[in-house]
């Protein structure tokens, strides 16, 4: 077994550890859970942080445990939060749950061959056994309100942030806590680790299992990711980058830890991937001696998108990349995804034709002022391709180019370029 906490430690993922647990992992091997809300169908890179410790964990010789909150999804987690969310149903909580496998099978073995294989639970297999006089009964007895309020999500809530707590959410800690203490007496589950905001829930089902059953369980956890400008890590002006390709493409998936700030770089590339100390120290090295390669982006880059899409996607994101700095050419265009495509060129003028326009072979002179009025007039158009200064998909063209289904990336896009910069997407409708 490896030193897991000290793996952790050198990484920057300790926020707070309970007393004991270093010594607990180093003795034998130990399982460990991390809780995932199930309220979407796909992972974000927000999750990231969690499903890494799980990671890392089994990479030491432990037993990971991913469970997802189908009954607390049906609840809300007040931790961090100043409103309810929505409740779902149990058929789209089953199918969010069978998504996200997916995607931490990318980060976790669960080749049940294996001795420490990952496990994944849902705890709302458990907790929809309960009655809710069971549950106050067998449960709730065991922790007093006093101890409850004094949880720092609790306190905030009502104290006047938003519009204050139901009995639903003031309730979830208890149900956290049973999670513990059920993974605790059928998995010999000893140690709950999550963000620094689940601190609170965690120590409740260590009390929980204390009280109950007069066993000894253990809480870690890791700091919330912030950037170094002050914005919320994961979020971009289109929202969470998700692990869903359908959701964020591999292009802007990419791009995203691409144009993370050296500092942040840094600090991300320690958490999110599993080079070792001394790959990241010389990594670091050759960033300072020459800060413009951009050397831990593109390390940080690769491998997550390499993990999360696949390296073919990988290559593909580096291309898409390259397109708009003048690399590109017809043949790395035409690889492109149309999700990838759009990527690349999001916020780039768009004209739409439809079909039949396409079919009849058009001259471009009268493509680009007729139908896509990209130019103002015909004199315009000859212009520009007198000066060699118009491109159809990354290929220049002269007066005698006709515009046709061949022209069409995925049968759909034609990108039409003038001079360097200024770019056109031309949408081609059924």
């Amino acid at each position: 077994m490896k030193n897991f906490v000290e793996e952790l430690r050198w990484r920057g993922m300790i926020h707070d550890i309970m007393p004991g647990t270093e010594e607990l992992l180093m003795k034998e091997p130990s399982k460990a859970y991390v809780g995932i809300d199930p309220t979407a169908d796909s992972l974000h890179i927000g999750h990231l942080v969690s499903v890494m410790m799980l990671s890392h964990f089994q990479r030491s010789g432990h037993t990971p445990i991913a469970l997802l909150g189908g009954a607390t999804g049906m609840i809300g987690d007040p931790s961090g939060k100043s409103q309810e969310r929505n409740l779902l149903d149990i058929e789209t909580l089953r199918y969010n749950q069978e998504k996200i496998k997916q995607q931490l099978s990318k980060f976790l073995n669960f080749d049940a061959a294996d001795t420490n294989a990952a496990i994944m639970v849902n705890n709302y297999d458990w907790m929809s056994q309960f009655s809710f006089l069971d549950f106050i009964r067998d449960v709730g007895k065991h922790l007093t309100v006093n101890y409850m309020m004094a949880k720092d999500s609790v306190k905030k809530r009502l104290s006047g942030e938003g519009e204050g707590m139901s009995f639903t959410e003031f309730t979830y800690q208890l149900v956290q806590g049973y999670d513990f203490l059920y993974l605790y007496e059928n998995y010999g589950c000893k140690l709950q680790m999550g963000g620094s905001d689940q601190w609170g829930n965690i120590t409740t089902g260590t009390e929980l299992i204390r009280r109950k059953v007069g066993g000894e369980a253990f809480a870690l956890t890791c700091p919330l990711i912030t950037k170094a400008d002050g914005g919320k890590f994961g979020k971009t002006e289109q929202g969470n980058v998700w692990l869903d390709p359908d959701k964020t493409s591999s292009y802007s998936f990419y791009q995203f830890w691409l144009n993370c700030s050296d500092e942040d770089s840094k600090k991300y590339i320690r958490i999110f991937t599993f080079y070792t100390q001394e790959e990241i120290l010389e990594m670091e090295k050759q960033h300072e001696e020459a800060p413009h390669l951009r050397i831990l982006q593109k390390a940080l880059a690769k491998e997550l998108t390499i993990r999360v899409h696949s390296e073919e996607e990988y290559e593909a994101a580096v291309s898409a990349s390259e397109i708009l700095f003048g690399k590109g050419t017809t043949e790395t265009l035409a690889t492109l995804s149309e999700k990838n495509f759009l990527a690349v060129f999001e916020g780039v003028p768009m004209f739409e034709v439809s079909r039949d326009q396409i079919d009849a072979q058009i001259s471009i002179v009268d493509f680009l002022t007729e139908q896509a009025p990209v130019f103002q007039s015909k004199s315009e158009v000859r212009r520009t391709l007198k000066e060699n200064a118009l491109s159809i998909n990354k290929s220049k063209i002269d007066d005698s180019f006709v515009v046709s289904a061949d022209s069409l990336l995925n049968n759909k896009y034609i990108l039409v370029q003038r001079g360097k910069k200024n770019y056109y997407i031309i949408r081609v409708n059924s």
